[in-house]
């Protein structure tokens, strides 16, 4: 008998890693309720629904077989210059920018890291990479964070900082870096290393 792969556990991240990386994707745009793989299982469950009017702004979801603890918080502290983060304990998180209309989640992409965001949510480094889908007409001419306009920037900015902010309570949500492919490199590495360490030893 056969079984379905656990997407975390189950899946390579892909021998091209880190120039290309297989991503569960988790959630689209079209979503209106956040959708997280449940670590026991496998399954896609209802994590909440979208609390106010943010959407996210591109596929989202992770690259299996990575973990951000030690080594993906070493990278944070040395750009911010804290000695009291830690990893948030989960895979690492992707965005995948595409022309074309996905219509659900729950689903493996390739994808091409190009750059990063190195968020911290309560302490914790909770790093978002970004990267395009492989051999989009569009998005594959991007071959670093910098070439990508500003706008879509600032869009995947505003949603990471606003996604679980209740108005007026201040955000426990920071944005320390945006970095580019050198950088994503790093911390891709970094999520492997941790997740070998953590549940290959």
């Amino acid at each position: 008998m056969k079984y379905k792969a656990h997407p975390w556990h189950g899946i390579s991240y892909g021998p091209d890693a880190p120039s290309t990386v297989t991503a569960f994707i988790e959630i689209i745009p079209s979503d209106t309720v956040k959708y997280e793989i449940d670590k026991e299982s496998g399954y896609l469950m209802i994590d909440r629904p979208q609390k106010f009017s943010n959407i996210v702004p591109a596929m989202y979801g992770f690259i299996p077989k990575t973990y951000c603890k030690e080594a993906v918080a070493e990278l944070c502290m040395k750009v911010v210059g804290k000695t009291d983060i830690v990893g948030d304990g989960d895979p690492l998180d992707i965005l995948v920018l595409t022309e074309k209309p996905i219509t659900h989640g729950d689903i493996i992409v390739k994808a091409v890291p190009i750059g990063g965001l190195r968020m911290i949510d309560h302490g914790e480094a909770d790093d978002k990479i970004i990267a395009t889908l492989l051999n989009d007409q569009v998005y594959q001419q991007w071959h670093d964070l910098e070439a990508i306009p500003k706008s879509i920037i600032d869009r995947l900015v505003h949603y990471f900082l606003t996604y679980k902010q209740i108005p007026s309570v201040n955000p426990a949500v920071e944005i320390a870096e945006i970095y580019g492919k050198a950088k994503a490199y790093e911390v891709i590495n970094a999520s492997i290393l941790d997740y070998e360490n953590h549940f290959l030893k």
